[in-house]
């Protein structure tokens, strides 16, 4: 008994494969150090503890709604702005207004898509794994969170310029709030977002 006993406190070498005893701290064969070898196998198995521990919700993707209606409604401010400036020039005689003035009134026809892109600008939706992020401001930023398990179904709407243009929303039908719809407007390929969506909500669910 005593002879099993003392073979299964044997320590083998990894380089060789001779059989030494718990205390030796090299091979008696080929001198490899026996208890660096160990220590070096017990660090490796642990690794992947650390790397399962840091792993972190993965962004599936981000979105910004699109700026076509913004550059369309600067083209008309220009032109808008470039006719206002022209027929005050006309009427100089009779208004008696100072160029600065008809200039200033021009450029203030950009206001309106400018006040436009920056909302635009400010907005974005981000799919992870298990939520929908809608981030919206700019010096007050806000950050609304929806779970996808609360989310029942997903369409896609567009108007006919919409359609024409390759956009449109993905409204969100949610179960955890009260009037339950959650509309992501004006999107481009809108259809391409909702399936990666739904996609999501269904390995989610398994």
């Amino acid at each position: 008994m005593t002879t099993d006993r003392q073979a299964t406190n044997y320590i083998f070498c990894t380089k060789c494969g001779a059989k030494n005893s718990p205390e030796a701290n090299y091979c008696l064969k080929c001198g490899t150090l026996l208890e660096a070898e160990e220590e070096t196998r017990i660090v490796s198995q642990r690794k992947p503890i650390a790397d399962d521990a840091e792993e972190t919700e993965r962004e599936i993707f981000s979105i910004t709604p699109t700026l076509l209606f913004v550059k369309i409604g600067y083209g008309l401010a220009a032109i808008g702005g470039l006719l206002l400036v022209a027929v005050l020039g006309v009427l100089y005689n009779i208004l008696k207004i100072p160029t600065w003035i008809a200039i200033l009134a021009g450029l203030s026809f950009l206001l309106i898509p400018a006040i436009y892109h920056l909302k635009q600008k400010l907005m974005r939706f981000t799919l992870t794994d298990s939520k929908i992020e809608i981030d919206n401001g700019l010096i007050s930023k806000t950050t609304r969170n929806v779970p996808l398990r609360t989310i029942q179904d997903v369409t896609v709407s567009a108007t006919v310029p919409q359609r024409m243009l390759g956009f449109g929303n993905l409204i969100i039908e949610n179960a955890g709030e009260t009037g339950g719809k959650i509309i992501l407007k004006n999107i481009n390929s809108p259809k391409k977002y909702a399936d990666i969506l739904l996609k999501q909500m269904r390995k989610l669910n398994r």
